[in-house]
């Protein structure tokens, strides 16, 4: 592996909801407790800090490095664990054939180990938890979340 070499995880989504609802659940931080941290603080702008806790071991942040509303909301993690560090996490938004696309990626892992893979895996599942909670109301609780 080079040193240049990262790995990146990708998904995409269609929410049956208004472009506007969706971009409410990935940027608000008490929209985000809904399906992913157990906690949330931030400021949705660019420049923002975001604080997600999970556990006391896991009480991570990032920075709002793009925020275009009801397009674009990206954060590069500053203070996680040595995997997450590196990262950036980004939502971009679009209408297509009547529903909002969600182009999700999460880039610059270091490396494919079994964090990167559980990672990959535990997105798909929150990410169906976010079409869950803006299309029906779903909450699912923290503890069953992946």
């Amino acid at each position: 592996m080079s040193d240049t070499q990262s790995f990146a995880i990708y998904h995409d989504l269609w929410i049956d909801s208004p472009i506007e609802k969706v971009f409410q659940a990935i940027s608000n931080p008490s929209e985000l407790i809904n399906w992913w941290p157990k906690a949330c603080k931030g400021e949705s702008e660019l420049n923002g800090t975001y604080n997600f806790f999970f556990t006391p071991e896991y009480d991570w942040y990032g920075k709002v490095i793009k925020y275009q509303e009801n397009q674009s909301f990206h954060i590069k993690m500053t203070d996680s664990d040595e995997d997450w560090n590196p990262t950036t996490f980004g939502f971009d938004l679009s209408r297509d054939s009547g529903k909002t696309k969600v182009n999700f990626w999460h880039i610059g892992w270091p490396f494919c180990n079994d964090h990167f893979k559980r990672s990959s895996f535990c997105w798909a599942i929150l990410l169906q938890g976010l079409k869950n909670y803006v299309e029906n109301g779903a909450i699912v609780p923290f503890e069953e979340r992946e």
